[in-house]
């Protein structure tokens, strides 16, 4: 019985080291710290960098009569919609024209108007009285085509327009057929609501001639002045004279910034600073987050970034919903000398799923530093996941060409700042407080600009959810 319990005693003994105490004497085989917010930043690698002098850039243009041709603001529910009076100067008549009063008077004349899939809103060769805004859901659209057959134009989405000459031009004939591709909403503003606002207000009075003499001025399909020329004549013709008109208030992008101040304590610094530097790797952490919130700016500020400064002429709406092969010609055919497509990655795999559905199989591209990307007609189609998915549905398509050479998009940049750590970024030492807490101002500037308009093209409503999803 004595064995027995002295046997069972002696198991309880440890007979070596434990793991546990032996890690007290080693030195443990250790990572950086990870960081799940660090995403690929396509958009800041393949974009060309411009320097900037003097945190203002330029973008002088030729002379520009056609003005306006952006997206009318739309506030409220569904039920009922009211047109933001300034956004008004999107549409051509009205673009530049100041009286905030005069504007609030119109926006409040549109009267709204529910319409339902398939249901036609006017019929082309009918005499034409209004101007229709789409506040929610998309229009179809249909124009006569050569040989008798019908044309079929891009469809107009959530803030586009139709039919502008309408408000001024009595003569006016309704040039294409619209049918509301989805249930929605529209808001019309009838020829005579607009003239009873043009009869009370000088101002707007005298806008509206401006722009019919603008209209009525030379001007190249882009709106720009006309350069005059002479060709295929022979003889001692008189040749005309002519110059280039610039534009008297140019756009200028101003750099901006994002920043941050970093903290450590000077205890960290001074006693844990083996084997890794922990002010190098909290200021690592801290660029990274800082390079993530540049490249959302550049993607979605509502001043400089690319989803904003989309013109409306290179805006198209998806012909079905999901984004297909039809799609991403027409945006490609757009521009010359696109380089890149820049997609969330949801939009790529929808995309994808389309080919897949066509018995299509895009060849992939070598990207640098060796892999390969998603392309359609050897074009790449970079992933980005700063571009929204709206609700979880629908997202964008954005379509580029790059480079000043090219009259493209660019990033702007200062480099050469301060203190600078990286290229555009500097670190600042703003000193120690009493509680022995060291700071660091953490600043990086930068911006975008388009150099024209078709530089930059968007595909919008894109349904990115699969099927039964």
């Amino acid at each position: 019985m004595s064995a027995d319990t002295s046997g069972a005693e002696e198991e309880q003994y440890q007979r070596s080291l434990s793991t546990a105490a032996a890690r007290n004497l080693t030195t443990t085989t250790k990572t950086p710290p990870q960081m799940q917010a660090i995403s690929s930043r396509w958009l800041l690698r393949v974009l060309p960098w411009v320097e900037v002098s003097g945190g203002h850039y330029r973008v002088n243009r030729r002379l520009t009569y056609k003005v306006g041709g952006g997206r009318v603001g739309i506030t409220g529910a569904e039920s009922r919609c009211q047109i933001i009076p300034p956004s008004l100067r999107e549409i051509p008549l009205l673009a530049g024209f100041q009286d905030e009063e005069v504007l609030a008077e119109l926006a409040g004349r549109f009267t709204q108007r529910e319409v339902s899939a398939g249901e036609t809103l006017v019929e082309r060769g009918q005499p034409g009285d209004r101007i229709f805004v789409v506040a929610h859901g998309k229009v179809d659209r249909v124009s006569a085509g050569p040989f008798d057959t019908a044309a079929s134009l891009p469809p107009v989405g959530d803030g586009g327009y139709l039919f502008p000459k309408a408000l001024t031009d009595p003569d006016f004939t309704w040039d294409h057929t619209a049918v509301a591709a989805t249930t929605g909403s529209l808001l019309v503003l009838s020829r005579q609501d607009f003239q009873a606002v043009l009869d009370r207000s000088d101002a707007l009075a005298a806008h509206v001639e401006r722009f019919r003499a603008a209209v009525r001025a030379p001007q190249n399909r882009h709106g720009e002045a006309e350069i005059a020329l002479l060709s295929g004549h022979a003889g001692e013709n008189d040749l005309p004279a002519t110059y280039a008109d610039y534009e008297l208030a140019p756009r200028e992008y101003e750099l901006s910034v994002a920043q941050t101040v970093l903290r450590v304590h000077t205890r960290v610094t001074d006693l844990f600073n083996e084997p890794m530097n922990q002010l190098e790797q909290q200021l690592r952490l801290t660029i990274e987050a800082l390079r993530e919130r540049q490249e959302d700016e550049m993607v979605n500020n509502p001043e400089f970034g690319l989803l904003h400064n989309v013109d409306y002429s290179q805006r198209l709406q998806t012909r079905s919903g999901p984004p297909t092969p039809d799609d991403m010609d027409e945006l490609l055919s757009r521009r010359r000398s696109t380089r890149l497509f820049l997609a969330h990655p949801k939009a790529i795999a929808a995309f994808l799923r389309e080919c897949n559905r066509r018995g299509l199989y895009p060849d992939p591209v070598e990207r640098e530093g060796g892999g390969r990307i998603p392309a359609w007609r050897g074009i790449p189609i970079f992933p980005c996941n700063k571009i929204p998915v709206t609700d979880g549905h629908t997202s964008s398509i954005l379509a580029l060409r790059t480079g000043e050479d090219d009259q493209g998009v660019v990033g702007l940049q200062q480099t050469g700042i301060p203190d600078e750590y990286e290229p555009g970024l500097n670190v600042r030492f703003m000193g120690i407080d009493e509680k022995a807490i060291t700071s660091y101002l953490v600043s990086t500037y930068f911006s975008a600009a388009v150099l024209i308009p078709d530089a930059l093209g968007m595909l919008e409503n894109v349904e990115v959810a699969a099927p039964g999803s």
